[in-house]
């Protein structure tokens, strides 16, 4: 079984995004994630928070509107006490449909206990980046992995197939323009491994590169 595309549950999580996120006036993230989100029909949407990051309470507020169409989980990981407080301040006001579960401690540790994580949002600035990625139990349908902020993102040469964990791979990612950029990968569970070893085993004739600013991607020929 496979995540299978709802149109209309995308829509309809859209444009309720759209609706709860009008007065903070910004690019369209949210709408986009909540659409994303509720078009893949997740029934698991972990989030790993960063308060400090650009439109991170709007984002939240997308995937709470999603989960409710889905009738799925919307689980939000903070690091303390403190965090908590700032994020439930942070989306205070906005009628989320329903409160999201909001879990405390470290993402990784967190992650490593949740079975069957269909969408993940996690902002690129994250130090630990990598080993919350690695971290996440991919449902058996498969996942669809987000990472915010590409623009800022502290880890050089970042590619989904370096970082996902045993048992992964990767089926297809790409990377959009939106506000401080989407990179977006849809995962599939099982397949031998992790998606490092069969880059290292590969021998490609071609180099792909994908500018995180237009989100453009460009072929490169190997020299033999």
């Amino acid at each position: 079984m496979k995540l299978v595309w709802s149109p209309e549950t995308a829509l309809e999580s859209y444009l309720d995004t759209i609706k709860s996120c009008d007065r903070l006036r910004q690019s369209g993230e949210a709408e986009f994630i909540a659409a994303t989100a509720g078009g893949w029909n997740a029934k698991l949407i972990v989030e790993a928070w960063a308060p400090c990051a650009p439109a991170a309470a709007a984002t939240s507020v997308g995937l709470s509107i999603a989960a409710r169409h889905t009738g799925g989980r919307h689980v939000c990981v903070v690091p303390n006490q403190l965090s908590k407080a700032r994020y439930a301040a942070s989306t205070h006001g906005f009628g989320l449909p329903a409160a999201p579960e909001v879990l405390v401690g470290e993402a990784e540790a967190v992650l490593s206990g949740l079975e069957g994580v269909d969408f993940l949002v996690v902002d690129g600035r994250r130090r630990d980046l990598v080993r919350v990625v690695r971290s996440v139990k991919v449902s058996q349908r498969g996942a669809v992995l987000v990472c915010r902020n590409v623009r800022e993102r502290r880890v050089e040469g970042f590619r989904w197939d370096w970082v996902v964990g045993d048992g992964v791979r990767v089926v297809r990612s790409v990377v959009l323009p939106v506000e401080r950029g989407l990179d977006i990968a849809y995962v599939g569970h099982g397949g031998g491994g992790t998606g490092r070893s069969k880059v290292k085993r590969s021998e490609r004739r071609w180099v792909k590169h994908i500018d995180e600013g237009s989100g453009e991607e460009h072929l490169f020929r190997r020299r033999r």
